[in-house]
């Protein structure tokens, strides 16, 4: 007599338990990652090829882009130059601006959906602001993957634009512009508005002006509008230079919307906004970006942005959720390849002191727990040492947010800090980031004003002091008023 069928697969069930068991100390820890964040993550083609197998070398020989030169060793006077603090010129320009209530700083701060939205950027903006003068919200793009969440800037833009992105493009049809991406109208009418926010310094565009750049066409015009205003401005866009500007408003204006007529073939870049004096932060965030992307920049192209925006003085990388969880947990390849990438960008904005912020904490289902990846440890050693081969500033964001198992307690604070995927801050958490971003660089400018003070006196300075940039009870009101 046959065994029934209900048999027969009591006992299939029953041989594959009893191997599961048998192999199971033989299995990852982790078969299943936990949360939502890497199914929907689009990771940029550069890291890809690394990840592949692919010589890094190889992967950032871009030598069509006039992108890497090559690597040259220290001189003596620079050897000299790299045993202080990789940020005291950074600290210079602050402290002149501190006493003299003069000059500017720019900030460009690179990162990857960390601070899509203009998260964090936009607290971190808002604190230098308050503390060391400056109205504007820096560079805007033509579009934006998260327009419609930006809480910093209404953005608003026609569907007929092209955008070619340092992501996803190795040889764009035009060179990339300062936040990583390039533009083409694809038909007329094309038009972009922007209308400023209610956030404090931001409430208005400052002498909002166009970047584009080079073409053949010499047809080209915009139309101007203003909100409320019933004036129309007509200017041609001379295409003659690299990187060519259009002011399109003289002092402040709430908003500007630009029509485009006849302006296919031109790459455009973008608007800038800020004025004359105080700190100006740029947010040049890509969802997906490992920050190897950077290294498709043009050279020239940098140079000419460098100069038109004012010279940068501080280029910030914030990278590492796309970089965590594909498999080994070497990070050579990405210490070896984030150095050459510096190195191109010291080529691109030669005035600037560079800050690496490494990967935060991120935690994973292990069994039946939640705690940190195992790859969060070493990929945040990995930004420590390639932040010390090219001579810049670190910030260990992991350890700032408590180091292990801190992610899992900024999900469950009440109320919370972090999303259930436990990899991204929320609105709130992202506040308390810059917060603490903000801290951990005033106490080293206090350190720069104080050499002789130890890290304990400096703590108890930040803590007790009302005379200090630090105004501790400026942000606590600031983040209070969420």
């Amino acid at each position: 007599m046959k065994p029934s069928y209900f048999k027969q697969s009591f006992y299939i069930l029953a041989l594959a338990t009893l191997i599961f068991i048998g192999l199971k100390p033989y299995l990852p820890a982790r078969i299943f990652p936990e949360g939502i964040s890497s199914t929907h993550i689009v990771v940029d083609s550069l890291m890809l090829e690394a990840l592949a197998g692919k010589d890094i070398d190889q992967v950032l020989d871009h030598k069509s882009q006039d992108s890497l030169p090559p690597s040259k060793g220290l001189s003596s006077s620079e050897e000299e130059l790299s045993k202080e603090d990789p940020l005291t010129p950074f600290f210079e320009k602050l402290q002149h601006l501190e006493h003299t209530g003069e000059g500017h700083i720019r900030i460009g701060y690179f990162g990857d959906s960390m601070t899509d939205g203009d998260f964090i950027v936009q607290d971190l903006r808002a604190l230098f602001q308050t503390n060391f003068k400056g109205n504007g919200i820096g560079f805007l793009p033509i579009t934006s993957e998260s327009a419609a969440s930006r809480g910093s800037v209404r953005h608003t833009y026609s569907n007929n634009w092209k955008r070619e992105s340092y992501v996803n493009v190795k040889r764009p049809t035009r060179p990339f512009g300062v936040a990583g991406q390039v533009f083409f109208v694809k038909g007329t009418p094309a038009w972009v508005e922007y209308q400023a926010s209610q956030q404090v310094h931001i409430s208005q565009m400052y002498t909002p002006t166009l970047f584009y750049g080079k073409s053949g066409n010499h047809e080209a015009y915009v139309e101007i509008r203003y909100p409320g205003d019933t004036t129309r401005v007509v200017k041609p866009l001379p295409t003659d230079k690299l990187l060519n500007t259009l002011t399109l408003a003289e002092g402040e204006v709430k908003g500007v919307r630009i029509n485009f007529f006849k302006a296919d073939s031109i790459p455009i870049y973008g608007v800038n906004s800020s004025g004359l004096e105080g700190v100006y932060v740029d947010n040049f965030s890509s969802r997906g970006n490992s920050g190897l992307p950077l290294s498709l920049f043009n050279t020239a192209l940098m140079q000419d942005f460098d100069t038109a925006l004012g010279t940068y003085d501080l280029i910030v990388l914030h990278f590492g959720a796309n970089v965590l969880n594909y498999g080994s947990l070497d990070y050579s390849w990405y210490e070896k390849g984030m150095t050459k990438v510096v190195e191109q960008l010291r080529t691109c904005f030669p005035k600037a002191s560079f800050l690496i912020i490494s990967t935060a904490d991120k935690s994973s289902k292990y069994g039946m727990e939640m705690r940190t990846d195992t790859a969060v440890e070493p990929l945040s050693l990995a930004q420590q040492d390639y932040a010390t081969n090219v001579h810049a500033g670190f910030i260990n964001l992991y350890e700032l947010m408590g180091g292990k198992g801190s992610m899992l307690q900024w999900v469950k604070a009440n109320p919370s800090l972090a999303g259930k995927d436990y990899t991204h801050f929320n609105a709130r958490g992202t506040k308390k980031v810059a917060q603490l971003l903000y801290r951990e660089l005033m106490k080293r400018y206090l350190g720069y004003k104080n050499p002789k003070a130890t890290p304990e006196e400096l703590e108890q300075q930040i803590e007790t002091s009302k005379d200090t940039l630090l105004h501790r009870n400026t942000i606590m009101n600031f983040y209070n008023n969420d």
